[in-house]
Order: structure tokens, then C-alpha cells, then sequence
């Protein structure tokens, strides 16, 4: 899913009021904790080149792919759901919306963990 696509749909499911920017620095607060909690506590496959993240900003092109790939990738919607009913206080919206989020990434982190060896003598702390 590219950049274009999950704010397009998310803006058809939610119409809203917010900028560009404001979705792309929720898809970059997504992507960027799938780097630091995923991407780099396991090895890379062979292949598989280091990655190293650059939050997605005005400049960054609608056609950048995201990080996680189908058939996993409709978190991002659910994401930007989220934090669209969360920004205008529809909590019961909200409620569900992070619901089914925590589950599709719970779904990919396992996915994830069963194909990705975690790092020899990884130890991240907070």
C-alpha cells in the first residue's frame, strides 16, 4: 500500500478536516514503531538490505510504498482511523478503531516473528 492509497481510503471511510500532514505523521509514528519493535530486534534475510527509516514528511512522494506489505497492510487504515475518531473525541469510534488496529498488528507481529530469527544478544533498552 502506498502512501496515497491508505490516506485516500482512510479519508473515504472518515471524511475529515486534516491535512496531509497531519496523516502522514501518523503513518510515520506507525512505520517508525514497526522499525524499532520488529524490523530491528531480528535479522535481516538473506537478500534483505538494512533499513533504515526516514520519517515521511510533505516532500516524501504519494507513491511510497509502506512498510508493511499485504496481507497485513490494512492497519495503516485502521491506524488512521483511529487517531482521526481520536482527534474528534468519537470514543466509541476510537474504541473500535484501535481495537481492530491492535489486532492486525498482533496478526503481522507474528507473522513476523515467525519468518524474521530475532538478533543474537539484542537487548533494547527504553
Amino acid at each position: 500500500m502506498t502512501i496515497d492509497e491508505a490516506i485516500g481510503w482512510a479519508d473515504a471511510l472518515r471524511p475529515n478536516t486534516f491535512s496531509r500532514e497531519h496523516k502522514l505523521r501518523w503513518l510515520s509514528e506507525l512505520d517508525g514503531r514497526v522499525v524499532r519493535e520488529l524490523i530491528e530486534t531480528h535479522e535481516r534475510g538473506s537478500g534483505e538490505t538494512q533499513l533504515e527509516f526516514v520519517p515521511y514528511t510533505a516532500e516524501t512522494a504519494g507513491d511510497t510504498v509502506l512498510l508493511v506489505p499485504p496481507p497485513y497492510d490494512e492497519m495503516y487504515l485502521e491506524w488512521l482511523r483511529a487517531n482521526l475518531d481520536r482527534s474528534y473525541e468519537e470514543f466509541d469510534k476510537f474504541n473500535n478503531s484501535i481495537m481492530l488496529f491492535n489486532t492486525l498488528f498482533s496478526d503481522y507481529r507474528n507473522e513476523y516473528n515467525r519468518t524474521h530469527l530475532p538478533r543474537r544478544g539484542f537487548i533494547r533498552f527504553w
